[in-house]
């Protein structure tokens, strides 16, 4: 006969031996939530045409009519490009400038805290305050820029009113805002790297440039490659600056996957076919990190 002793001795033990798993179930059930089941939904609303009549939702199942309209969609393939050409190119020059500035701060002694401070300043305002401050800076007729211009004898610049600048113009906007954010986290990495080495390697009559690149870069390298990935992934997902400033114009030349999902989404309300967007999105921007990460690997190897 089991006693009542035995029941509460049976699930002392289970608890001591589940004890991690138990522990982790609020959290995976928060994930599942909040991730898995929103996926899931995405999926099956890919796979459908969603009309509203009535008050009242109405699936259709077209997904092979979904995937045509995904390959037949030459907007989305210019989006798609100006996501990746936005992408590389402002994280490329944002890493470099934030190690740049990481590295230089490091070494600035007692100023180190006033410098971090000043320059993490950009990356505190609201999108929506950079996108319109950037704006009126960008003004054909009174923007700051054009009168720098034209200071030096030069015709006033439609940066984002040119198909040849606009996409330009936009990626100096991100490079401005989300550099501190990489400086930050680069600059934490290089604060970490041990004194010692460095003070070595001086005695050991190695340049500023041999320090950098053959003690600091390597020993900060994880650091370097979760910055990567951070910035990719928000570059990726860029909406408010491109909407603020130029809504994708003039033409395509600043359409971006996401601002294509949003008109998809709100302006043409096709959920089944925003759906099969954004799933494609997903994989882009999946494969790039692979990609990415393999080339980093590369990188550190070679």
């Amino acid at each position: 006969m089991i006693t009542r002793h035995d029941k509460t001795h049976w699930l002392s033990d289970f608890i001591d031996r589940n004890f991690h798993l138990l522990a982790l179930a609020p959290a995976a059930l928060f994930l599942v939530l909040l991730t898995v089941y929103p996926l899931l939904e995405l999926v099956a609303m890919s796979m459908a045409t969603i009309t509203f009549e009535r008050a009242s939702e109405i699936w259709t199942f077209t997904p092979v009519e979904n995937l045509k309209q995904l390959i037949g969609d030459d907007i989305f393939r210019i989006a798609l490009k100006n996501t990746f050409v936005f992408a590389l190119v402002s994280v490329a020059i944002e890493l470099c400038f934030g190690l740049a500035m990481a590295i230089l701060v490091s070494s600035a002694g007692k100023a180190k805290g006033v410098l971090r401070t000043i320059l993490i300043i950009p990356i505190l305002m609201p999108p929506v305050a950079i996108g319109s401050m950037w704006k009126l800076m960008y003004s054909l007729d009174f923007g700051v820029l054009n009168q720098a211009v034209s200071l030096v004898g030069l015709q006033p610049i439609n940066w984002l009113g040119s198909t040849s600048l606009a996409l330009l113009s936009v990626v100096i906007v991100d490079v401005w805002h989300w550099t501190p954010f990489v400086f930050l986290i680069l600059f934490a990495a290089v604060e970490a790297v041990p004194g010692d080495v460095i003070d070595a390697a001086r005695i050991d009559g190695a340049s500023n440039r041999r320090i950098v690149t053959n003690i600091i870069i390597p020993l900060i390298w994880p650091t370097i490659v979760v910055a990567l990935f951070f910035r990719t992934i928000l570059a990726f997902k860029v909406f408010d600056q491109i909407f603020l400033l130029t809504s994708g114009g003039p033409g395509t030349s600043t359409e971006v996957v996401s601002l294509h999902l949003y008109k998809v989404y709100f302006q043409q309300n096709d959920l089944g076919y925003g759906s099969m967007l954004s799933l494609a999105v997903i994989l882009a921007t999946v494969a790039f990190i692979l990609v990415a990460h393999r080339a980093g690997r590369f990188v550190r190897n070679s």
